[in-house]
């Protein structure tokens, strides 16, 4: 391997574990994971998966909360040159195997907790080889069909190094314009590339080969700078994902979260506990509770001790330079607002420092990013225009089995390829950008992406709805909150006598209830305005300017609402 574009994340990980064997890798609660034991581990579960014939270019879908086994996992598919398949576990049967149908998944490895939904799914999917089981026992026993991970790691021999590519694929399932997610495909190469910023650290470039991984690993140990990250949010999204894994490769840990669900005062006692020096968060659906937390403790007179914190990094939603100034109260750590996607990073950023605020939605332009016009033109600063935002350097080279999309994400301007997600922004004067928001009607709720017209057609689906509109309105927790707009059908009583639906009786809980009976429930509206007629366009279309009004109108008073 003669530079970053041959280098494989099995292949660097495999390195860091050869160059500081006894130090963790992953910690989880009181269990620490060394790197010798997350080698060994993943060696023997690579075994496993071979020996069902999965290698290059076979799916492996993860279908897990955060603990040390996604991260076991994601490094044994890499091992065998598998792309790995984030499987969101919010989904609900129709969406759990609309995402395994479509990205081909060959194995699946997954928590005990989800063996009741992947059985109802598993028999319609043909290419579905192999299952493995993760935290079965006594009380939650591995399903027949599914081979229990200590099993596979006792009964296995660790499976050696083999010559890997850094054109092998990581896929990354984001929403689609459908609401049905696409995969993302991100090459190790680009990966690996565009983990600068960690490297950045000590001074030092991103590994070319496996002698420079070493080097580059053995000093960030001598000069005591290791990296703990604790990823606040999912690792089956990409802000959690891509830093931690751009941690891995500089032979850092991971801490993980234990609770099943979001807990300030569990990540506040981990960051104090296991001195953290990094955190990966969604803006303030994430920063406001940690300030909650951070309060209630020192009211009680039992402060959190966060000054082993020295970045804070916020991505995929709107961060406000409340919560920022709120948090340096309790921190000395650099604040870095980054504008990403599932198809790239590093568009803009923004950090702010102590002493040093920084606007909301205000960011510098990335070292490969700009702000482009219709015709792929760079829009001139100060002008006013709208543009959007691209960004080239170590990107994805499109998604999965969808090349019209690929087409329209991925354009070639000036000869190289940009990826252009469609988040529009202007440049002020002094260079900086403005964000404005993605330009098609997607909602982005705590860094979830929700697709109106799946909401809309579930709601439809329902007896006494005739008509619905959904859209997104500002809210302090989510950024974003999930609302529909219905019209019922006064007829629905006489009409669905079987289903003796009375619209009388239909009120927003009983809608909100049925979303949640089919869609994952970060979908699901968090209130619903009935009127008599939705408004639509002359071609049909929905007009969600005239939603949003009607929202703003009827739920003035709680929109904003954090409960």
């Amino acid at each position: 391997m003669d530079d970053v574009d041959g280098m494989n994340l099995a292949t660097v990980w495999e390195a860091v574990a050869a160059t500081v064997p006894d130090a963790p890798a992953l910690i989880h609660g009181p269990h620490v994971t060394t790197w010798r034991e997350f080698e060994d581990r993943a060696a023997r579960l690579a075994a496993h998966l071979h020996t069902w014939g999965v290698g290059e270019g076979t799916k492996v879908a993860l279908y897990m909360r955060n603990q040390p086994e996604y991260l076991e996992a994601s490094f044994a598919a890499f091992k065998v040159r598998a792309s790995t398949v984030n499987v969101n576990y919010r989904y609900l049967g129709p969406e759990l195997a609309y995402l395994l149908d479509n990205s081909d998944a060959e194995a699946v490895v997954f928590h005990v907790e989800f063996a009741d939904r992947l059985d109802e799914v598993r028999a319609d999917l043909s290419m579905l080889a192999t299952f493995v089981c993760v935290g079965s026992d006594a009380l939650h026993p591995c399903p027949e069909w599914a081979t229990a991970l200590e099993d596979v790691l006792a009964n296995n021999e660790p499976m050696p190094p083999i010559e890997r590519s850094g054109d092998d694929l990581w896929l990354l399932y984001t929403g689609g314009t459908t609401g049905m997610p696409k995969g993302v495909m991100w090459p190790h190469r680009s990966l690996l590339g565009s983990s600068g910023a960690t490297f950045a650290a000590i001074k030092a470039p991103v590994p070319a080969n496996v002698d420079e991984v070493s080097a580059t690993v053995r000093a960030f140990h001598d000069r005591g700078k290791a990296i703990r990250i604790l990823p606040a949010a999912p690792l089956m999204h990409g802000t959690s994902a891509l830093t931690s894994m751009a941690v891995l490769s500089a032979g850092g840990s991971v801490v993980t979260l234990t609770s099943p669900s979001f807990d300030a005062d569990e990540l506040c006692a981990a960051v104090q506990e296991h001195a953290v020096s990094q955190l990966t968060i969604v803006g303030d659906a994430f920063a406001r509770p940690i300030l909650d937390a951070m309060s209630a403790a020192d009211a009680a007179g039992e402060p959190y001790d966060l000054t082993s914190l020295r970045v804070i990094l916020s991505s995929g939603v709107m961060w406000s330079q409340q919560s920022k100034d709120e948090l340096h109260r309790w921190c000395t750590a650099s604040l870095a607002d980054a504008l990403g996607s599932s198809e790239g990073i590093g568009f803009a950023s923004s950090v702010a420092r102590p002493g040093q605020s920084a606007s909301t939605a205000k960011f510098a332009l990335g070292e490969h990013a700009k702000v482009i016009d219709d015709d792929g033109r760079d829009v001139v600063a100060g002008s006013g225009q709208r543009g959007l935002l691209a960004v080239g350097g170590p990107i994805p080279i499109g998604y999965y089995n969808d090349p019209e999309k690929t087409a329209a994400t991925f354009r070639i301007i000036g000869g190289r390829v940009w990826s252009v997600p469609g988040d529009f922004a202007t440049v002020e004067a002094d260079g900086t950008i403005r964000l404005l928001g993605r330009g098609s009607a997607c909602i982005n709720t705590a860094g979830e992406k929700v697709y109106p017209e799946e909401v809309e057609e579930t709601l439809k689906l329902h007896p006494a709805v005739i008509d619905a509109n959904v859209v997104g309105i500002a809210d302090d927790k989510w950024g974003q909150a999930v609302v529909a707009v219905v019209s019922l059908d006064p007829a629905a009583a006489q009409v669905e006598k079987a289903a003796q639906i009375d619209p009388a009786q239909v009120d927003e809980a009983a809608l909100i209830a049925h979303t949640k009976s089919h869609l994952a429930s970060y979908k699901c509206p968090k209130h619903v305005v009935v009127v008599d007629e939705v408004h639509r366009g002359p071609n049909g279309k929905a007009d969600y300017r005239w939603a949003v009004q009607v929202v703003g109108s009827a739920l003035s008073p709680v929109v904003g609402r954090t409960d």
